[in-house]
Protein backbone atom coordinates (compact mmCIF):
# COMPACT_ATOMS: atom_id res chain seq x y z
CA UNK A 1 0.00 0.00 0.00
CA UNK A 2 1.53 3.33 -1.06
CA UNK A 3 1.41 6.49 1.04
CA UNK A 4 -1.61 8.06 -0.66
CA UNK A 5 -3.69 4.90 -0.30
CA UNK A 6 -2.56 4.51 3.33
CA UNK A 7 -3.70 8.06 4.08
CA UNK A 8 -7.02 7.38 2.35
CA UNK A 9 -7.56 4.22 4.42
CA UNK A 10 -6.57 5.92 7.70
CA UNK A 11 -8.89 8.84 7.06
CA UNK A 12 -11.78 6.53 6.21
CA UNK A 13 -11.28 4.39 9.31
CA UNK A 14 -11.05 7.48 11.53
CA UNK A 15 -14.29 8.91 10.14
CA UNK A 16 -16.14 5.58 10.46
CA UNK A 17 -14.84 5.08 14.01
CA UNK A 18 -15.82 8.59 15.05
CA UNK A 19 -19.32 8.27 13.59
CA UNK A 20 -19.75 4.90 15.31
CA UNK A 21 -19.84 6.75 18.63
CA UNK A 22 -23.39 7.81 17.70
CA UNK A 23 -24.38 4.13 17.73
CA UNK A 24 -22.89 3.87 21.19
CA UNK A 25 -24.93 6.84 22.37
CA UNK A 26 -28.12 5.50 20.81
CA UNK A 27 -27.95 1.82 21.71
CA UNK A 28 -25.60 1.79 24.69
CA UNK A 29 -22.98 -0.40 23.00
CA UNK A 30 -19.47 0.35 24.39
CA UNK A 31 -17.75 2.47 21.76
CA UNK A 32 -14.46 0.61 22.19
CA UNK A 33 -16.18 -2.61 21.15
CA UNK A 34 -17.29 -0.85 17.96
CA UNK A 35 -13.69 0.23 17.29
CA UNK A 36 -12.56 -3.39 17.58
CA UNK A 37 -15.29 -4.59 15.24
CA UNK A 38 -14.41 -1.91 12.68
CA UNK A 39 -10.81 -3.13 12.72
CA UNK A 40 -11.92 -6.73 12.27
CA UNK A 41 -14.17 -5.81 9.33
CA UNK A 42 -11.34 -3.87 7.72
CA UNK A 43 -8.81 -6.68 8.28
CA UNK A 44 -7.54 -9.43 6.03
CA UNK A 45 -10.54 -11.68 6.71
CA UNK A 46 -13.05 -8.82 6.57
CA UNK A 47 -14.52 -6.75 3.77
CA UNK A 48 -11.58 -4.33 3.84
CA UNK A 49 -8.95 -6.97 3.12
CA UNK A 50 -6.18 -4.99 4.85
CA UNK A 51 -3.31 -7.37 5.61
CA UNK A 52 -1.71 -6.61 8.98
CA UNK A 53 0.11 -9.35 10.86
CA UNK A 54 2.94 -7.74 12.79
CA UNK A 55 2.82 -8.16 16.59
CA UNK A 56 6.06 -6.15 16.85
CA UNK A 57 4.55 -3.09 15.14
CA UNK A 58 1.32 -3.49 17.09
CA UNK A 59 3.31 -3.61 20.32
CA UNK A 60 5.26 -0.44 19.46
CA UNK A 61 2.17 1.50 18.39
CA UNK A 62 0.24 0.19 21.39
CA UNK A 63 2.97 1.29 23.80
CA UNK A 64 2.87 4.87 22.50
CA UNK A 65 -0.94 4.93 22.50
CA UNK A 66 -1.20 3.57 26.05
CA UNK A 67 1.39 6.08 27.22
CA UNK A 68 -0.69 8.98 25.89
CA UNK A 69 -4.00 7.55 27.16
CA UNK A 70 -2.61 7.09 30.68
CA UNK A 71 -1.09 10.57 30.63
CA UNK A 72 -4.40 12.12 29.58
CA UNK A 73 -6.16 10.13 32.31
CA UNK A 74 -3.74 11.53 34.89
CA UNK A 75 -4.22 15.09 33.61
CA UNK A 76 -7.98 14.80 34.00
CA UNK A 77 -7.89 13.31 37.51
CA UNK A 78 -8.46 15.77 40.32
CA UNK A 79 -6.23 15.20 43.35
CA UNK A 80 -9.00 16.31 45.68
CA UNK A 81 -11.14 13.40 44.51
CA UNK A 82 -8.21 10.96 44.63
CA UNK A 83 -7.10 11.65 48.21
CA UNK A 84 -10.14 10.01 49.78
CA UNK A 85 -9.70 6.83 47.70
CA UNK A 86 -5.91 6.73 47.52
CA UNK A 87 -5.39 3.87 49.98
CA UNK A 88 -8.03 1.47 48.59
CA UNK A 89 -7.12 2.49 45.05
CA UNK A 90 -3.47 1.59 45.56
CA UNK A 91 -4.45 -1.69 47.18
CA UNK A 92 -6.64 -2.61 44.21
CA UNK A 93 -4.07 -1.52 41.62
CA UNK A 94 -1.22 -3.52 43.16
CA UNK A 95 -2.28 -6.32 45.49
CA UNK A 96 -5.62 -6.63 43.70
CA UNK A 97 -3.90 -7.26 40.36
CA UNK A 98 -1.61 -9.83 41.99
CA UNK A 99 -4.53 -11.68 43.62
CA UNK A 100 -6.40 -11.64 40.31
CA UNK A 101 -3.40 -13.18 38.57
CA UNK A 102 -3.04 -15.88 41.23
CA UNK A 103 -6.70 -16.94 41.25
CA UNK A 104 -7.12 -16.88 37.47
CA UNK A 105 -3.74 -18.56 36.97
CA UNK A 106 -4.70 -21.50 39.18
CA UNK A 107 -8.03 -21.79 37.37
CA UNK A 108 -6.36 -21.51 33.93
CA UNK A 109 -3.89 -24.26 34.84
CA UNK A 110 -6.72 -26.73 35.33
CA UNK A 111 -8.98 -25.47 32.52
CA UNK A 112 -6.21 -25.36 29.91
CA UNK A 113 -4.36 -28.41 31.21
CA UNK A 114 -6.03 -30.70 28.69
CA UNK A 115 -6.33 -28.10 25.95
CA UNK A 116 -3.47 -29.30 23.77
CA UNK A 117 -3.39 -26.38 21.36
CA UNK A 118 -2.30 -24.18 24.25
CA UNK A 119 0.69 -26.24 25.22
CA UNK A 120 3.58 -23.78 25.18
CA UNK A 121 6.06 -26.53 25.96
CA UNK A 122 6.39 -30.27 25.41
CA UNK A 123 5.04 -31.24 28.82
CA UNK A 124 1.83 -29.27 28.75
CA UNK A 125 0.89 -25.94 30.27
CA UNK A 126 3.18 -25.12 33.19
CA UNK A 127 2.24 -23.03 36.21
CA UNK A 128 4.39 -20.18 34.95
CA UNK A 129 2.63 -20.20 31.59
CA UNK A 130 -0.81 -20.32 33.24
CA UNK A 131 0.13 -17.32 35.37
CA UNK A 132 1.37 -15.54 32.22
CA UNK A 133 -2.09 -15.79 30.62
CA UNK A 134 -3.65 -14.59 33.89
CA UNK A 135 -1.19 -11.69 34.22
CA UNK A 136 -1.99 -10.46 30.71
CA UNK A 137 -5.68 -9.97 31.61
CA UNK A 138 -5.18 -9.01 35.27
CA UNK A 139 -5.73 -5.24 35.03
CA UNK A 140 -8.87 -3.24 34.34
CA UNK A 141 -8.63 -0.85 31.42
CA UNK A 142 -8.45 2.91 31.85
CA UNK A 143 -9.58 3.69 28.29
CA UNK A 144 -12.60 1.39 28.58
CA UNK A 145 -13.72 2.69 31.99
CA UNK A 146 -13.13 6.35 31.09
CA UNK A 147 -15.05 6.04 27.83
CA UNK A 148 -18.13 4.48 29.48
CA UNK A 149 -18.35 6.93 32.38
CA UNK A 150 -17.56 10.05 30.39
CA UNK A 151 -20.20 9.40 27.75
CA UNK A 152 -22.98 8.26 30.09
CA UNK A 153 -25.67 10.56 31.54
CA UNK A 154 -25.89 8.24 34.57
CA UNK A 155 -22.91 8.31 36.91
CA UNK A 156 -21.95 6.27 39.97
CA UNK A 157 -21.33 8.19 43.18
CA UNK A 158 -18.36 10.50 43.02
CA UNK A 159 -16.21 8.50 45.44
CA UNK A 160 -16.85 5.26 43.51
CA UNK A 161 -16.13 6.85 40.16
CA UNK A 162 -12.90 8.34 41.54
CA UNK A 163 -11.89 4.97 42.96
CA UNK A 164 -12.62 3.05 39.76
CA UNK A 165 -10.95 5.59 37.49
CA UNK A 166 -7.90 5.81 39.76
CA UNK A 167 -7.66 2.02 39.91
CA UNK A 168 -8.02 1.56 36.16
CA UNK A 169 -5.51 4.31 35.48
CA UNK A 170 -2.88 3.00 37.90
CA UNK A 171 -3.13 -0.80 37.73
CA UNK A 172 -1.77 -1.22 34.21
CA UNK A 173 1.87 -0.88 35.35
CA UNK A 174 1.47 -3.82 37.73
CA UNK A 175 -0.02 -6.06 35.02
CA UNK A 176 2.66 -5.02 32.52
CA UNK A 177 5.42 -5.67 35.03
CA UNK A 178 4.04 -9.11 35.95
CA UNK A 179 3.67 -10.03 32.28
CA UNK A 180 7.19 -8.98 31.32
CA UNK A 181 8.66 -10.71 34.38
CA UNK A 182 6.88 -13.99 33.60
CA UNK A 183 7.88 -13.77 29.92
CA UNK A 184 11.49 -13.34 30.99
CA UNK A 185 11.23 -16.35 33.28
CA UNK A 186 9.69 -18.52 30.54
CA UNK A 187 12.08 -17.44 27.78
CA UNK A 188 15.14 -17.89 30.01
CA UNK A 189 13.96 -21.21 31.42
CA UNK A 190 14.17 -19.95 35.00
CA UNK A 191 11.82 -20.52 37.89
CA UNK A 192 9.70 -17.94 39.71
CA UNK A 193 12.01 -16.25 42.18
CA UNK A 194 11.33 -14.66 45.53
CA UNK A 195 13.15 -11.60 44.17
CA UNK A 196 10.04 -10.85 42.07
CA UNK A 197 8.51 -8.81 44.90
CA UNK A 198 11.70 -6.76 45.22
CA UNK A 199 11.75 -6.14 41.48
CA UNK A 200 8.13 -4.99 41.51
CA UNK A 201 8.73 -2.59 44.39
CA UNK A 202 11.88 -1.22 42.76
CA UNK A 203 10.28 -0.57 39.37
CA UNK A 204 7.11 0.93 40.83
CA UNK A 205 9.14 3.16 43.17
CA UNK A 206 11.41 4.43 40.40
CA UNK A 207 8.43 5.00 38.11
CA UNK A 208 6.45 6.91 40.74
CA UNK A 209 9.38 9.09 41.81
CA UNK A 210 10.48 9.84 38.23
CA UNK A 211 6.96 10.81 37.19
CA UNK A 212 6.44 12.96 40.26
CA UNK A 213 9.73 14.82 39.87
CA UNK A 214 9.37 15.43 36.13
CA UNK A 215 5.76 16.50 36.60
CA UNK A 216 6.63 18.91 39.43
CA UNK A 217 9.66 20.46 37.71
CA UNK A 218 7.82 20.62 34.39
CA UNK A 219 4.71 22.32 35.75
CA UNK A 220 6.85 24.80 37.73
CA UNK A 221 8.64 25.81 34.55
CA UNK A 222 5.42 25.78 32.55
CA UNK A 223 3.63 28.16 34.90
CA UNK A 224 6.50 30.67 34.63
CA UNK A 225 7.10 30.28 30.92
CA UNK A 226 5.63 32.68 28.37
CA UNK A 227 5.29 30.98 25.00
CA UNK A 228 4.51 32.89 21.81
CA UNK A 229 1.19 31.12 21.20
CA UNK A 230 -1.30 29.18 23.31
CA UNK A 231 -1.03 26.20 20.98
CA UNK A 232 2.51 25.47 22.21
CA UNK A 233 1.44 24.78 25.80
CA UNK A 234 -0.25 21.44 24.97
CA UNK A 235 2.85 20.45 22.99
CA UNK A 236 5.06 21.25 25.96
CA UNK A 237 2.86 19.23 28.30
CA UNK A 238 2.84 16.25 25.91
CA UNK A 239 6.63 16.43 25.79
CA UNK A 240 6.77 16.23 29.59
CA UNK A 241 4.56 13.16 29.53
CA UNK A 242 6.73 11.39 26.96
CA UNK A 243 9.86 12.44 28.86
CA UNK A 244 8.53 10.94 32.10
CA UNK A 245 7.88 7.59 30.38
CA UNK A 246 11.27 7.45 28.68
CA UNK A 247 13.21 8.58 31.74
CA UNK A 248 11.59 6.00 34.00
CA UNK A 249 12.27 3.21 31.51
CA UNK A 250 15.89 4.38 31.13
CA UNK A 251 16.27 4.21 34.93
CA UNK A 252 14.87 0.63 34.91
CA UNK A 253 11.58 1.85 36.40
CA UNK A 254 8.01 1.48 35.22
CA UNK A 255 7.25 4.04 32.53
CA UNK A 256 3.49 3.50 32.57
CA UNK A 257 3.20 4.42 36.24
CA UNK A 258 5.59 7.33 35.69
CA UNK A 259 3.55 8.86 32.88
CA UNK A 260 0.31 8.55 34.89
CA UNK A 261 1.87 10.18 37.97
CA UNK A 262 3.37 12.96 35.83
CA UNK A 263 -0.05 13.63 34.33
CA UNK A 264 -1.63 13.66 37.79
CA UNK A 265 0.90 16.21 39.09
CA UNK A 266 0.73 18.46 36.01
CA UNK A 267 -3.05 18.29 35.79
CA UNK A 268 -3.46 19.55 39.35
CA UNK A 269 -0.75 22.22 39.31
CA UNK A 270 -0.64 24.02 35.96
CA UNK A 271 -2.50 27.29 35.47
CA UNK A 272 -1.52 28.66 32.03
CA UNK A 273 -3.47 27.56 28.98
CA UNK A 274 -5.42 24.98 30.96
CA UNK A 275 -8.46 24.92 28.65
CA UNK A 276 -6.33 24.44 25.54
CA UNK A 277 -4.22 21.74 27.20
CA UNK A 278 -7.21 19.73 28.43
CA UNK A 279 -9.05 19.98 25.11
CA UNK A 280 -5.95 18.95 23.15
CA UNK A 281 -5.20 15.91 25.29
CA UNK A 282 -8.83 14.83 25.41
CA UNK A 283 -8.93 14.74 21.61
CA UNK A 284 -5.50 13.09 21.45
CA UNK A 285 -6.60 10.43 23.94
CA UNK A 286 -9.64 9.57 21.82
CA UNK A 287 -7.45 9.42 18.71
CA UNK A 288 -5.11 6.98 20.45
CA UNK A 289 -8.05 4.85 21.58
CA UNK A 290 -9.36 4.65 18.02
CA UNK A 291 -5.89 3.81 16.67
CA UNK A 292 -5.14 1.12 19.22
CA UNK A 293 -8.51 -0.66 19.07
CA UNK A 294 -8.84 -0.52 15.27
CA UNK A 295 -5.23 -1.70 14.92
CA UNK A 296 -5.81 -4.62 17.29
CA UNK A 297 -8.96 -5.47 15.34
CA UNK A 298 -6.85 -5.56 12.16
CA UNK A 299 -4.34 -7.85 13.84
CA UNK A 300 -6.84 -10.54 14.79
CA UNK A 301 -7.96 -13.38 12.51
CA UNK A 302 -11.69 -13.98 13.21
CA UNK A 303 -11.46 -17.57 11.94
CA UNK A 304 -9.09 -18.39 14.80
CA UNK A 305 -11.46 -17.02 17.44
CA UNK A 306 -13.77 -20.04 17.10
CA UNK A 307 -11.07 -22.35 18.44
CA UNK A 308 -10.56 -20.33 21.61
CA UNK A 309 -14.14 -19.12 22.17
CA UNK A 310 -15.11 -21.74 24.73
CA UNK A 311 -11.99 -21.39 26.86
CA UNK A 312 -12.12 -17.57 26.64
CA UNK A 313 -15.72 -17.45 27.85
CA UNK A 314 -15.00 -19.81 30.75
CA UNK A 315 -11.98 -17.79 31.88
CA UNK A 316 -13.84 -14.48 31.47
CA UNK A 317 -16.81 -15.67 33.50
CA UNK A 318 -14.51 -16.98 36.24
CA UNK A 319 -12.78 -13.62 36.41
CA UNK A 320 -16.07 -11.71 36.50
CA UNK A 321 -17.78 -13.80 39.15
CA UNK A 322 -14.87 -15.19 41.20
CA UNK A 323 -11.45 -13.67 40.49
CA UNK A 324 -12.41 -9.99 40.49
CA UNK A 325 -14.80 -10.19 43.48
CA UNK A 326 -12.17 -12.12 45.46
CA UNK A 327 -9.52 -9.47 44.80
CA UNK A 328 -11.92 -6.62 45.62
CA UNK A 329 -13.20 -8.25 48.82
CA UNK A 330 -9.66 -8.86 50.12
CA UNK A 331 -8.38 -5.39 49.20
CA UNK A 332 -11.42 -3.14 49.65
CA UNK A 333 -13.29 -4.78 52.51
CA UNK A 334 -10.79 -3.58 55.20
CA UNK A 335 -11.87 0.00 54.37
CA UNK A 336 -15.45 -0.84 55.40
CA UNK A 337 -17.38 0.21 52.31
CA UNK A 338 -21.12 -0.13 52.07
CA UNK A 339 -22.33 -3.49 50.83
CA UNK A 340 -23.75 -2.03 47.61
CA UNK A 341 -20.50 -0.20 46.86
CA UNK A 342 -18.44 -3.32 47.50
CA UNK A 343 -20.58 -5.35 45.11
CA UNK A 344 -20.50 -2.68 42.41
CA UNK A 345 -16.72 -2.31 42.52
CA UNK A 346 -16.48 -6.10 42.31
CA UNK A 347 -18.47 -6.03 39.09
CA UNK A 348 -16.61 -3.14 37.42
CA UNK A 349 -13.56 -5.00 36.20
CA UNK A 350 -13.78 -4.36 32.47
CA UNK A 351 -10.80 -5.34 30.33
CA UNK A 352 -9.74 -3.45 27.22
CA UNK A 353 -6.73 -2.49 25.15
CA UNK A 354 -3.97 -3.26 27.66
CA UNK A 355 -4.55 -7.04 27.76
CA UNK A 356 -4.67 -7.22 23.95
CA UNK A 357 -1.45 -5.22 23.62
CA UNK A 358 0.20 -7.41 26.26
CA UNK A 359 -1.03 -10.47 24.33
CA UNK A 360 1.26 -9.43 21.45
CA UNK A 361 4.33 -9.75 23.69
CA UNK A 362 4.60 -13.60 23.64
CA UNK A 363 5.07 -13.46 19.85
CA UNK A 364 7.95 -10.99 20.19
CA UNK A 365 9.55 -13.36 22.72
CA UNK A 366 9.20 -16.25 20.28
CA UNK A 367 6.89 -18.34 22.48
CA UNK A 368 5.15 -21.34 20.97
CA UNK A 369 1.39 -20.91 21.08
CA UNK A 370 1.70 -17.11 20.97
CA UNK A 371 -1.01 -16.82 18.30
CA UNK A 372 -3.46 -18.85 20.40
CA UNK A 373 -2.73 -16.70 23.44
CA UNK A 374 -3.39 -13.53 21.45
CA UNK A 375 -6.71 -14.76 20.10
CA UNK A 376 -7.76 -16.15 23.50
CA UNK A 377 -7.10 -12.78 25.13
CA UNK A 378 -8.81 -10.92 22.28
CA UNK A 379 -12.00 -12.97 22.65
CA UNK A 380 -11.70 -12.65 26.44
CA UNK A 381 -11.73 -8.85 26.08
CA UNK A 382 -14.68 -8.99 23.68
CA UNK A 383 -16.68 -10.90 26.30
CA UNK A 384 -15.65 -8.49 29.06
CA UNK A 385 -16.43 -5.33 27.09
CA UNK A 386 -19.74 -6.71 25.86
CA UNK A 387 -20.99 -8.06 29.20
CA UNK A 388 -19.52 -5.57 31.67
CA UNK A 389 -19.52 -2.57 29.36
CA UNK A 390 -23.23 -2.95 28.69
CA UNK A 391 -24.04 -3.41 32.38
CA UNK A 392 -21.91 -0.75 34.11
CA UNK A 393 -24.73 1.77 34.14
CA UNK A 394 -27.61 -0.70 34.81
CA UNK A 395 -25.55 -2.25 37.62
CA UNK A 396 -25.05 1.18 39.18
CA UNK A 397 -28.82 1.62 39.20
CA UNK A 398 -29.40 -1.91 40.52
CA UNK A 399 -26.98 -1.46 43.43
CA UNK A 400 -28.35 2.05 44.06
CA UNK A 401 -24.95 3.76 43.82
CA UNK A 402 -25.87 6.46 41.29
CA UNK A 403 -25.98 10.22 41.76
CA UNK A 404 -27.82 12.95 39.89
Amino acid sequence: MDVSNAILVCGTLLIISTLSSKLSDRFGVPVLLLFLLIGMLAGSEGIGGIAFNSPEQAQSIGTVALCIILFAGGLDTRWASVKSVLAPGLMLSTLGVFITMLSLGVFAKFVLGGYTSFYLGTDGLSWTEAFLIAAIVSSTDAAAVFSVYRTSPVQPKKNLRSLLEFESGSNDPMAILLTLTLLGIISNGDQISVSLAGTLIEQLSIGGIAGGLIGWVGVTVLNRLSLSTAGLYPTMVLGLGLLSFGAAEWLAGNGYLSVYVAGLVIGNKFTKGRAEIMSFHDGLSWLMQIIIFVMLGLLVFPSQLIEVAGVSVVLALFLMFVGRPLAVFLCYLPFRPKKQELLYVSWVGMRGSVPIVLATFPATYGLAGASQIFHLVFFFVLVSVLVQGLTLVPAARYFNVTED
